[in-house]
Formats: C-alpha cells, structure tokens, sequence
C-alpha cells in the first residue's frame, strides 16, 4: 500500500535534520515558553518557528494548518472576552456585548500557545518522513507496535483527506449535488461519510494482513535497510536545546524558592 503522509522531500538542510532532533525542538518549544509563562516567549518560539519552516521552504504548507486553527482560536477569543471568570476592565463594545482586557489577554495567550505548538509541530511532520521516524524508534529500543502507532498518527488523516476526495468524486459523477447551499451539503454528508468510514475500516484489517505476512510480531532482532544518516548539526542543534530547557526549569525553579 503506497503511503500517504504530510511529508514532502524538498531536499533542504530541514528534510536531513534527524526525527529525534525535531521531536527535542518540540519539546523545547512547548516547555521553555510554558515555563517562562510570558506572551514574549511564546512569540520569540513563534517567530523561530516560521524562520525554520521558511528556511526549509515549508511554511507555505504549514499556513493550512493554522488557517484551520483560527476558527478555535477566534472563539476562544469571544467565550474569554465576554465570559470569562476574571474580567473586570471593559476595553470595547459591539452593542450590547462588551469585552474584557483579561479575558482577552487570557486569550491571546491561549492562542500563542496553539499556533506555536502547531507550528513546531509541523516543522516534524511536514518533513520527516512517517516510516523513518519509526525505523529510528525501533532502532533505539522502542516496541515496533509503538512505532506503528505514531507513524499511523502521521498518515491518518491525509489518507482519510485522500479517501474522501475520491469518494466525493466518484459521488459526483453519480449525479449527488455535494456543493451549494447548506440544506444540500447536509444532505450529502451521510452518503459522503458512509463509505469513509467502511473503507477506513477496511484498509486497517487489510494493514493489519499485510502486517503480519511481513513477520511484524516476530521476536527476531530486525535488520534496517537504509540506515539514517545523521545531519552534521545534530547533535549540536540537540545540546542547545537541552542545555535551555534545563537552565529555563532551573531558573524557574530558583525564582519559585526565592
């Protein structure tokens, strides 16, 4: 079965950094500004975020993802502005609906913390390809089951996006009405769901053969074909992070003793 994943092999310095280096920018990323606590932060780990993915010439696939965040993120927006347990100050009207500056800081640092993540995130996923980031964890001791189920993280939802372009085109060519006024795309939503659904179900069983036909529960040590080939700033771009998410936790730490 071909793959389907978010991943694109672009040939920049981004796609040779390895899976594990990126999985410690992530963590450095969602710890460091979480331990700080400051929007500041989270804004200086948003914009180096951007400056990777547009040095790796993959912002411009990373942008879908954010878009689709910003409905949450505007109703975050307008629950915390309005709501919110701790507002006192008004800061603007529209009618009868009056904003708070608390709720609204509240947030903004609420959708700081989801756009950054996102991003970081995708600076993984974009790419690093889904197969190598589990060839890897089996290669350092990780359970193959649990290699499996990351990898099928990563290709999940492509392949169901996948599925259910072909099925809405082959219910085109049938004659359903799948665009147009709201009533209609209801209507079309169970016929479209129906089959993404039974073949999302299909394609696990038939996985789950082919699986087990290539010996994926053996108990023999496994051989790796193509082994990784490590980026030369690995390990150094993986002591920076480590040595700032430790001295952010210890001077956290200090300022709570203190």
């Amino acid at each position: 079965m071909k793959s389907i994943s978010l991943y694109r092999d672009n040939g920049t310095w981004l796609c040779r950094v390895h899976p594990f280096t990126k999985l410690m920018y992530i963590a450095s990323a969602i710890l460091v500004p979480l331990l700080i606590g400051s929007l500041w932060a989270y804004a200086v780990f948003i914009a180096l975020d951007v400056i990777i993915l547009l040095s790796g010439k993959s912002l411009k696939r990373a942008r879908g993802l954010v878009i689709f965040s910003l409905t949450i993120i505007l109703t975050i927006f307008i629950i915390r502005g309005l709501f919110d347990e701790d507002n006192i100050t008004p800061l603007f009207s529209i009618g009868p609906a009056v904003f708070y500056v608390e709720g609204l800081m509240k947030a903004l640092h609420t959708g700081c913390v989801i756009i950054n993540m996102l991003l970081s995130f995708s600076i993984l996923v974009l790419t690093s390809k889904p197969e190598d980031i589990a060839d890897e964890m089996e290669r350092h001791g990780f359970s193959p089951r649990f290699s499996y189920v990351i990898s099928s993280v990563f290709s999940i939802i492509p392949q169901m996006m996948s599925t259910m372009s072909t099925i809405t085109d082959a219910q085109k060519s049938r004659g359903m009405e799948t665009e147009g006024s709201l009533s209609k795309r209801m209507k079309a939503f169970i016929p479209l769901i129906t089959p993404v659904v039974t073949s999302s179900l299909i394609n696990t069983r038939e996985r789950a053969i082919a699986l087990e036909v290539r010996g994926f529960s053996s108990a023999k040590k496994r051989t790796f074909l193509n082994p990784w080939k490590k980026h030369r700033g690995d390990a150094a771009m993986t002591i920076i992070m480590l040595i700032t998410v430790i001295a952010t936790a210890i001077w956290r730490l200090a300022t709570w003793l203190l």
